[in-house]
């Protein structure tokens, strides 16, 4: 019989230790993940914190793998809760540009897509569910290049809302069907629809897990002790909004994105 593997982080640690050698957690303490893991997905928090600051998305994007190679049963959960704070600075920044008329077609319609996301995170294996963001990752990457530009109608809005639901709900990462339609949009406009969007969508999507049984407290705490990673990000990115809109530092961005959604898809199927 073999045993299953273990999560990277575990690998990363001390080795095991007898039960009885270990401090007893304080009563109704969350369990707080190791130092290993706050180094390696706070490092990948704060690059894509920096990158949705200035582009309107990229959070999920980047460090959602890294989760996921780290331990793919603190997702979706962990990221949701990360993400949860970074759209509240955008829309206090950008509330002026947003898209109100379109988020009310797309904002209900993620409703029914977060209750299918729920039920793919309650079916599907770690393992599987890791394998789906980097399918998502990279699908994601590859509409990122897409030059058709998809009118902004009803009927694309309630799609990519139901889309949304589902992939962001199952995988945190919910932000490229919208972010799709309004990739040719002015970019203040850009960041603050998504920014509701991101709010509003993360805040349905917990709610959703939650009332499933599928937000456990290791991937709230885990969230929560990433938030000033979140905050370090968005005021790093401040004066580097303008430089981030080059052509090089998009195409390195893609490329590193899709290196990790190649990793952990072959990590996860091998």
């Amino acid at each position: 019989m073999f045993e299953p593997a273990r999560p990277v982080w575990q690998a990363l640690t001390a080795p095991d230790f007898p039960a009885s050698s270990l401090p007893a957690p304080l009563p109704g303490a969350l369990p707080l993940p190791p130092l290993s893991f706050l180094l390696v997905v706070g490092l990948a928090v704060l690059i894509g914190s920096v990158v949705q600051s200035g582009v309107g998305l990229g959070l999920g994007l980047i460090a959602a793998p890294v989760v996921a190679m780290m331990d793919p049963t603190l997702l979706p959960g962990t990221m949701l809760m990360a993400t949860l704070l970074l759209p509240m600075f955008t829309i206090r920044a950008e509330w002026r540009h947003v898209d109100w008329r379109g988020l009310a077609r797309v904002l209900p319609a993620r409703l029914p897509g977060a209750v299918a996301g729920t039920w793919l995170v309650a079916v599907v294996a770690p393992e599987t569910l890791g394998a789906l963001v980097g399918v998502m990752v990279l699908l994601a990457v590859v509409a990122t290049g897409w030059a058709v530009r998809v009118p902004i109608t009803t009927t694309s809005l309630v799609t990519a809302g139901v889309a949304s639901g589902v992939t962001g709900t199952a995988t945190s990462i919910g932000g490229p069907p919208v972010a799709l339609l309004y990739q040719h949009e002015p970019p203040p406009r850009v960041r603050g629809t998504l920014g509701v969007f991101f709010l509003c969508g993360t805040a349905m999507s917990l709610g959703v897990l939650a009332l499933g049984g599928q937000l456990t407290g290791e991937q709230v705490a885990a969230g929560l002790t990433l938030i000033p990673f979140v905050v370090t990000g968005f005021l790093v990115a401040r004066p580097l909004r303008r430089r981030m809109a080059t052509a090089g530092i998009r195409t390195a961005l893609l490329a590193l994105v899709s290196l990790s959604g190649l990793v952990l898809l072959a990590r996860s199927l091998w």
